[in-house]
């Protein structure tokens, strides 16, 4: 079987791109989207992604983890699935799209940014001292004073399977704050089994956390700077007495390669 793809990455988390617009290619198959993902043996990604045709949208984003697991939502993935879409000539620049936890708006703006719109967060739960919220994957948020050197693999690894999350498991994030407003996130990535170089679902949550953690729901738009071992990105929100809504995942989505794989 002749696939082609195309490899895009956000701040370092990279995806293999597949439009499936045709649904010829067989998602089913969980061990093929695993090797095409192995950094060994196949193209090398953190995660692969579908784009389908919908009825009432311009595209479905279909996101399978490295490990071949169908997923829930990938931030950074979603942002990388505009760009994608833009350079199939499926969208300008201001979309819509399905994704697996509902609808999403989206747009690229002047510098070629993409932002993404987050579903709203209702509740941030205190467990063990940290922070357990859906941001449209789970996500664990830990404060630490620095995590330059800090053991995401291995702490990250011992959150990720404990029976609290079972059977879907967490990620989990280590988050230092820098200054007001600006955070450094480290994320070990259920799926991927790692630490990823940066986590959409999960820097979103880190924003949240810490918002709730220090600052009153003024109903105001915040904007958090966020700096991962990949690059930088903003989460725009607005805090709430009761929930968090208005939030958007902001930065790069860029164009690697292109090529053509048989299997």
């Amino acid at each position: 079987m002749r696939i082609d793809f195309c490899k895009y990455q956000g701040t370092g988390n990279d995806f293999v791109m597949i439009d499936n617009r045709g649904r010829w290619f067989p998602a089913e198959d969980e061990q093929l989207v695993a090797q095409l993902c192995h950094r060994r043996f196949g193209i090398g990604a953190d995660g692969l992604i579908l784009v389908q045709e919908h009825t009432d949208y311009p595209f479905e984003m279909v996101y399978f983890n490295a490990d071949g697991r169908r997923g829930s939502l990938c931030g950074n993935g979603g942002r990388c699935t505009v760009a994608f879409a833009h350079r199939l000539g499926l969208i300008g620049n201001n979309t819509r799209f399905m994704a697996a936890d509902g609808l999403h708006e989206a747009r690229i703006d002047e510098q070629q940014l993409v932002w993404l719109q987050m579903a709203d967060v209702q509740n941030i739960t205190p467990w063990s001292d940290n922070y357990f919220l859906n941001t449209g994957s789970p996500h664990v948020v830990q404060f630490e004073q620095t995590i330059a050197d800090f053991p995401v693999y291995e702490k990250g690894k011992a959150i990720r399977y404990l029976p609290d999350f079972a059977p879907g498991g967490t990620n989990v994030n280590f988050v230092e704050i820098q200054s007001d407003n600006k955070l450094y996130v480290r994320t070990y990535e259920r799926g991927v089994e790692d630490e990823t170089y940066s986590c959409g679902t999960g820097v979103t949550a880190a924003a949240l956390a810490y918002s709730a953690s220090c600052k009153q729901p003024t109903g105001e738009q915040q904007v958090v700077d966020i700096r991962t071992p990949g690059g930088n990105l903003k989460v725009a929100f607005r805090h709430l007495p009761e929930s968090f809504s208005d939030i958007w995942l902001i930065g790069p989505a860029e164009y690697v390669f292109s090529g053509t794989i048989e299997r």
